[in-house]
């Protein structure tokens, strides 16, 4: 009987490696390491794994002040603030990362998420009093930064996963005004998101930037860069001016 000698490197490419349904739980899909890899490959990867962790862990904090805020002002107890604070900083990425197969979410996985969550809204809770005292101007900007940076993060997550980049412009969107829609949820209101100025089209568009950067082969940190600053200033120009989207008048 003739025994044919393994070929190792060939038998190791039929590996599949990851879930039995081929997915891979890390953070990027195909993102596969071997030992002694040296590839140039690896660099874009971990810039954009910087850039998503950045942008998500920043507007985290932002969300979370601004969770807290809505909650004390609804006169809710340092349960409710706290409670507040981590659905508005992360009930959109969990969401996003439901829906684009990223689990268990990061928010989830990863505890600097719901640290970073609960000491903003505690330390808003204690400083109540400083924070009431922020100028309105000052707030709103802070929160087109969040929502800036967040729709940066979620759609920059979604194209390392493979999501169709239009949905992945949506997941984007969803990133930043998911938490913002679950607290007025919370607190039995309209959506701020579906009557304010323009605010979930911004984040809309600051994703949309973010995508055709990517296509174009900018970094990514410069499409995310470009998208920031696209959802920023069209969130800023349209409080400063008042823009709202067509409505029915009833």
């Amino acid at each position: 009987m003739d025994v044919q000698p393994l070929n190792w490197p060939e038998a190791f490419d039929k590996i599949q490696i990851g879930n039995p349904g081929g997915a891979m739980t890390d953070f990027e899909p195909q993102d596969v390491t071997v030992a002694g890899d040296r590839s140039p490959d690896r660099r874009p990867v971990t810039i954009r794994r910087q850039v998503v962790l950045v942008a998500d862990l920043a507007g985290t904090m932002v969300f979370a002040i601004e969770g807290a805020h809505a909650a004390i002002r609804a006169g809710l107890d340092l349960l409710g603030v706290l409670v507040l604070s981590f659905v508005v900083a992360l009930g959109g990425g969990i969401i996003r990362d439901l829906l684009i197969g990223a689990t268990p979410p990061s928010a989830i996985r990863d505890w600097r998420y719901p640290v970073l969550a609960f000491v903003a809204g505690l330390a808003t809770f204690l400083l109540h009093l400083q924070v009431e005292s922020v100028p309105a101007a000052l707030l709103t900007t802070l929160d087109a930064v969040g929502l800036a940076l967040f729709a940066v993060a979620g759609a920059e997550k979604a194209l390392d996963f493979n999501i169709h980049p239009f949905m992945a412009t949506l997941m984007g969107a969803m990133t930043g005004c998911g938490g913002g829609v679950i607290r007025d949820m919370l607190l039995a209101r309209v959506p701020v998101v579906l009557v304010a100025d323009i605010y979930a089209s911004a984040a809309w568009a600051g994703a949309a930037v973010v995508v055709v950067g990517r296509r174009f082969s900018c970094s990514p940190a410069l499409a995310a860069a470009l998208g920031f600053v696209a959802c920023f200033l069209l969130r800023m120009a349209a409080v400063r001016f008042g823009w709202q989207l067509p409505r029915i008048a009833g």
